[in-house]
């Protein structure tokens, strides 16, 4: 199982399947994009840990990722009520789709989390713009590799 590669592309298949499903406009990116168009959500970083399991060089592998939700420029009532209504979806649409990564490993959203400053770094000073976002944290389970 290719890890990573396989991570990133089911939080990709979650996020734009959830998007299409509750009919919602959503720019999804696999990274940190060049431009942003609201509403919009991109892996910010991806991380693992690699626990030995026994004296067969087996090991669980525990990938986890980082995505920005990015719902408006404020947080003003409009974009919390849309946050709201993202996460109360998109919690329970992961839940459900647990194999999404593959049938041997499990993906899951551990901690969620508002950042209303977030701001694009990233990005030429030019175009950076404050944003009221929202950071989902995303853990997965491969064992015995």
């Amino acid at each position: 199982m290719d890890v990573q590669t396989d991570y990133r592309a089911a939080i990709v298949g979650l996020l734009e399947d959830y998007a299409a499903d509750v009919s919602l406009t959503l720019t999804v990116y696999r990274a940190r994009p060049g431009s942003i168009h609201l509403p919009t959500a991109f892996i910010d970083s991806m991380g693992e840990t690699i626990d030995p399991i026994g004296p067969d060089a087996n090991y669980q592998r525990t990938p986890t990722a980082e995505v920005m939700v990015l719902h408006g420029r404020f947080d003003d009532g409009v974009a919390v009520d849309q946050r709201d209504a993202f996460v109360d979806g998109f919690v329970p649409w992961v839940a459900a789709r647990f194999h999404e990564a593959g049938p041997n490993s499990l993906i899951a959203i551990v901690r969620v989390e508002d950042d209303p400053t977030f701001v694009p770094d990233w990005l030429p000073e030019n175009v950076r713009r404050t944003y009221y976002g929202t950071r989902i944290t995303l853990e997965g389970y491969v064992g015995d590799n």
